[in-house]
């Protein structure tokens, strides 16, 4: 059954993810403020919204990619925003990664005005995006859970219900700290390796297969050679550029700090990252941060 899916922000993220919904054979109205982006939608069979007020009202449901929580909270609580206009009922899903606080906000915003919510961050880049392949982490009630995750299917292939409210926030957060961290801890194993006179291809070998073993080492191993499809092998162009990987990182600091929570390495992984991107690798990949460690750019 085919719906009107309203769709704000068609970047590299968004535009491709709108496109999946039309191919699927929804009705997709969508608004960007880049005319490129708009243009492109068109093109692959969508429609041109003209205004974010217009859009809310045709919509059955309505799916938000924007670049941070002032953004959300003005797109859906500001004057002439979604929930001024939409009817309710009508389904709301956030894929942009925010702060917690902002997205549980939002959804309590929402359910006032009798519209269910999840908050929907992603994690699998443009070539998940383009791909349907993302991983959609979710936060909000069951029924709407269960009301969006056909939707969610469309765009994605791995689909977590991590609880109530703002949790699809929480876990993404948290999952890319872990991500932030441990690629540093790899980066400086290898520069350490190199100082040493250890062939990287050898400590590869070993820790791949050994208690050093993680993501960053096995499938995105940030120097060339060992995995040749990491980005270390394409002069770090990014998959997941280090200016993303800094802003999940200050996000997981800004709920650390309302929450009560230390987290000294979290802390720590958003210092060296805010150094790198200051330094000219904010446009690199984030396991560019080798380069730094290494003491050049």
């Amino acid at each position: 059954m085919s719906s009107t899916v309203g769709f704000i922000g068609l970047g590299n993220m968004g535009g491709p993810m709108a496109i999946n919904l039309v191919k699927a054979g929804h009705k997709v109205i969508g608004f960007d403020l880049s005319d490129a982006a708009m243009t492109t939608h068109a093109e692959a069979g969508g429609d041109r919204g003209t205004s974010v007020a217009d859009l809310a009202a045709a919509s059955d449901v309505i799916v938000t990619m924007l670049p941070a929580g002032k953004h959300v909270r003005q797109i859906y609580q500001g004057e002439g925003g979604i929930l001024e206009n939409a009817k309710p009922g009508t389904l709301l899903i956030d894929s942009s990664t925010i702060d917690v606080d902002s997205a549980r906000a939002v959804s309590a915003a929402s359910a006032e005005k009798g519209m269910p919510m999840v908050d929907a961050p992603v994690s699998g880049g443009v070539a998940g995006a383009a791909g349907g392949t993302l991983t959609f982490m979710v936060g909000g009630p069951d029924e709407a859970y269960d009301a969006a995750k056909p939707y969610l299917d469309i765009m994605g292939k791995t689909i977590v219900h991590a609880g109530g409210a703002g949790n699809g926030q929480a876990a993404k957060i948290c999952n890319n700290m872990i991500l932030g961290i441990s690629m540093i801890g790899v980066s400086e194993a290898f520069v350490l390796g190199e100082k040493l006179g250890l062939d990287p291809q050898k400590l590869f070998d070993i820790s791949s297969t050994a208690s050093g073993q993680c993501w960053s080492l096995t499938s995105y191993c940030p120097v060339p050679g060992p995995l040749p499809s990491s980005p270390a092998n394409r002069d770090y162009q990014p998959g997941f550029a280090a200016a993303m990987m800094l802003k999940d990182l200050k996000l997981a600091q800004e709920a650390a700090s309302s929450a009560g929570a230390a987290t000294p390495l979290g802390a720590e992984a958003a210092s060296l990252y805010t150094l790198f991107c200051n330094s000219g690798g904010e446009s690199l990949d984030f396991s560019g941060i080798v380069k730094f460690l290494r003491g050049h750019d």
